[in-house]
């Protein structure tokens, strides 16, 4: 079982004139995600593969998110290149975000540092504010839908339960349940909703998410205690809003507002103080950060005591908040099967399992970046330089170095999943790890192992579930082969690798 997995080495095959086809980046529910690398430019494009044979109920789907995506031409969403179809094949082109998944970006139970969090937020809030623009509706916004390029700009992607809510004019609302649940709004669950105030509360939960490195409640339903008490004015001197501090904390309140007509809208989000305040990225006193033990460290009030806060719906500074998005217009609802009634929990768990729910944009799940510096190289034969494979590496926090050979690794991991408890196998030179996170809800991840120029590297990449979630499960794992974990930075892209960014 262990030799099977160490044949780690895709080789390359031509798909068009001119690209090869590098390796997988990652896999959903009806198909693959390839990169597609242009041998004179270095030009990388992401290509899903769907085979209709298989999955023909993916065909509306394709067909949908197709329209969604030629519609849409801006910086902050993942652009379309076009599409192919051969036999009963399909291929949809998309950009290739080197910069892997925000979520990588975000440290459990910590966050990230304000400055980075501000700037990822703005940079949501001007996609999101250019799909409602557009009459666009993502309806799945998290962390693991958001990309980042080989700039750090953010892109949304995952556009497969996206929809138009406004044409000529007029808007509809939405009666389809969808998205993830402790993103998701708590209209969606129980009735009717409107598109624009139900995005803005899933960019909400993103901030808490960036800021204090958790999610505040499984989802927002009267059965979830972390959400009433919330929705109650009793959650401010408990986690994760104990973490922010006041200014930070003014915002999110006047976001996760129960009501929707009570949510601002995005150009009151960008005028608020926390979007337009100076955060040194040398270290403010307001910046996020973690003790050596991982706690937060105590943040700093800036304003009158937290107990003073008002109650959600009430904006702190005094300003009345935009009523405008409960005129929405009601006509044309959805059309969709039609459903019983049934209580906002069952609806919730019946969501989050829903097979359908796979996106036909560039997948937030990422396999390994190793490309062969060969597809750059004038002369074939060249071999690639230690750097040069370092560099091919897309930016993720989950992955390290080891001082052991790739069977040694191979084995040294294989005998800690199964003491560790996890469910595991070897197939396609990928193990594939299954657990139960602390939601009780499947968590799906990847690891691979290669040979980099002699440096044994073990990559991990999520699959299935929470972002954060899989992120608890790689530092256990990473703590427990701390015996043969390489420390210290080396390059950039080593750096990036063992978590040792400055």
């Amino acid at each position: 079982m262990v030799q099977k997995g160490l044949n780690l080495l895709h080789s390359n095959m031509e798909f068009v004139d001119g690209w090869t086809l590098a390796q997988t980046l990652g896999e959903g529910a009806y198909g693959e995600v390839k990169l597609l690398i242009n041998r004179s430019s270095g030009e990388a494009v992401a290509m899903k593969v769907i085979d209709l044979e298989k999955h023909p109920d993916a065909r509306t789907s394709i067909r949908k998110e197709v329209c969604i995506h030629r519609m849409l031409t801006d910086p902050h969403i993942i652009r379309y290149y076009g599409q192919r179809r051969e036999g009963s094949v399909e291929y949809i082109f998309l950009e290739y975000a080197a910069g892997g998944e925000l979520f990588d970006r975000i440290e459990p139970d910590c966050g990230m540092a304000s400055w980075e969090a501000q700037k990822y937020f703005k940079q949501l809030v001007s996609g999101v504010e250019y799909l409602h623009c557009c009459g666009i509706a993502h309806r799945d916004l998290k962390p693991e839908n958001l990309l980042l390029d080989d700039h750090d700009n953010l892109k949304i992607s995952d556009f497969g339960m996206a929809t138009v809510f406004r044409m000529n004019g007029k808007e509809r609302a939405l009666e389809k349940r969808c998205g993830t649940l402790p993103y998701v709004a708590p209209e969606v669950l129980i009735r009717a909703y409107h598109a624009e105030p139900a995005d803005v509360w899933s960019c909400g939960i993103i901030l808490v998410a960036m800021l204090a490195g958790e999610l505040p409640w499984d989802q927002p339903t009267v059965e979830c205690r972390e959400y009433m008490a919330w929705k109650d004015g009793k959650a401010v001197h408990l986690t994760p809003w104990s973490k922010l501090d006041n200014l930070a904390l003014s915002l999110v309140r006047k976001i996760l507002v129960p009501l929707p007509s009570g949510r601002p809208n995005i150009k009151q989000i960008r005028a608020h103080r926390w979007c337009n305040k100076y955060f040194d990225k040398l270290g403010s006193p307001n910046r996020n950060s973690c003790t050596p033990d991982g706690h937060r460290n105590k943040r700093i009030c800036s304003g009158n005591d937290l107990s003073s806060i008002s109650p959600p719906g009430i904006a702190t500074d005094g300003s009345a908040l935009d009523d405008s998005l409960a005129r929405l217009c009601r006509s044309q609802p959805e059309p969709r099967l039609e459903q019983p009634a049934v209580s906002a929990a069952n609806a919730a768990a019946e969501m989050l399992e829903e097979k359908g729910s796979f996106s036909f944009s560039q997948p937030a799940y990422l396999d390994d970046m190793l490309l062969n510096s060969q597809l750059h190289a004038t002369q074939p034969s060249t071999q690639p330089s230690s750097q040069n494979t370092f560099q091919k590496l897309v930016r993720r926090m989950t992955r390290f170095f080891v001082c052991t050979s790739c069977e040694e690794s191979l084995e040294q991991l294989c005998k800690l999943l199964e003491k560790l408890g996890y469910t595991w196998k070897i197939a396609a030179n990928v193990i594939t790890i299954t657990a139960i996170d602390k939601r009780n809800m499947r968590l799906v991840f990847k690891a691979n192992i290669l040979d980099m120029d002699g440096k044994t590297l073990l990559d991990f990449r999520l699959s299935k579930g929470c972002g954060l979630e899989f992120k608890r499960h790689f530092v256990r794992i990473k703590q427990n082969l701390e015996d043969i974990v390489l420390k210290g930075p080396v390059t950039w892209p080593i750096a990036m690798a063992t978590n040792n960014v400055p």
